[in-house]
């Protein structure tokens, strides 16, 4: 069987807005345009998915418009949700702020997604098997509905299951006593630098990528996400490697670190070494981050033209997709 990507994070909707830049406190600014667009775990589905790998979403998604926009994207995309709709809430939204510089700030509503009932930690439990690579995000962690369930899910998952955690922007949030026992059975652990940051005290990324290692269990490995400077990558105990990032135009940020997760794992599901994978993970976000909106990973034909003849990502994305469930 193919390895699949089992996202136990949320899917919601982004109302995007860009702005020539944030207003000061009590002010207001027009916005050049606004959209509704799916976000959140949805881009690294999508990610992963347009590089071939099957995908399964095991969040939460409720009854209403915006639950009824998340399916939409998701069928678009050839995903079937793996828990029923949430009859008593809908879905919930960020409100995301994209300024002249690309750079997003974000407000998030949560709603069904950060809402996991009992039989729903059942249902997603039940769901990774040996050799499927499970994708958690912090947010999951800091929604008081849902961070007990998600912790015991991660801390109960069986061997030969991957578990990849991006803490996100609301890690400071997240209990320590919590995060710690998540931490403990994480295989990978992707964030950026303000993450990286928040969770060591240490601003330099080499340096906070191998704290972080430090922290995890043996064998587990960390990248710390650079944007532009690409990612430090620190497998086996080693020193952490930066892994440079491929020279591009920013149009926007929002979406790029999801497009990153999802890519590294699907190259790793497919085979490629972990330094390969961080590599296609930066050219694969490097083109999310030239067009505007969150789910703007490209997809496989997109992406090799990119990658030298003889990269052995190459053979990767030359191999035939596997079915999506």
């Amino acid at each position: 069987m193919s390895a699949r990507l089992v996202l136990a994070g949320s899917v919601i909707v982004d109302m995007v807005m860009r702005v020539p830049r944030l207003p000061e406190r009590g002010g207001d600014i027009l916005a050049s345009d606004a959209e509704h667009v799916v976000g959140g775990g949805y881009n690294v589905l999508t990610a992963a998915r347009r590089l071939g790998m099957p995908v399964v979403y095991g969040g939460g998604h409720g009854t209403g418009p915006m639950g009824d926009l998340v399916r939409a994207a998701l069928e678009r995309e050839g995903i079937t949700p793996l828990l029923p709709p949430r009859p008593d809430r809908d879905t919930g939204y960020c409100v995301a702020l994209v300024d002249s510089g690309g750079e997003r700030t974000f407000v998030t509503a949560s709603g069904a997604e950060g809402a996991l009932t009992g039989e729903d930690a059942r249902v997603l439990a039940a769901e990774p098997r040996a050799g499927d690579l499970v994708q958690l995000s912090g947010y999951g962690l800091a929604y008081p509905e849902s961070a007990d369930r998600l912790t015991e899910f991660a801390a109960a998952l069986p061997e030969g299951v991957v578990l990849c955690m991006d803490p996100g922007p609301l890690v400071a949030d997240i209990d320590p006593g919590r995060l710690a026992r998540v931490l403990a059975r994480v295989d990978w652990l992707s964030c950026n630098r303000r993450e990286a940051r928040l969770m060591t005290g240490i601003d330099d990324a080499a340096a906070a990528a191998g704290e972080l290692a430090r922290r995890l269990s043996p064998g587990a490995g960390v990248l710390v996400r650079g944007d532009a400077e690409g990612c430090w990558l620190v497998t086996g105990g080693q020193d952490a490697v930066r892994v440079p990032g491929r020279p591009v135009t920013l149009v926007d940020s929002n979406g790029a670190g999801d497009a990153h997760v999802g890519a590294f794992l699907a190259f790793l599901g497919r085979g490629a070494d972990p330094l390969d994978a961080a590599r296609g993970a930066n050219v694969a976000a490097s083109v999310a981050v030239t067009r505007r909106g969150p789910a703007t990973s490209p997809t496989a034909a997109e992406l090799a033209p990119l990658l030298a003849g003889n990269d052995p990502l190459a053979p990767l994305l030359e191999a035939e997709p596997a079915p999506g469930d």
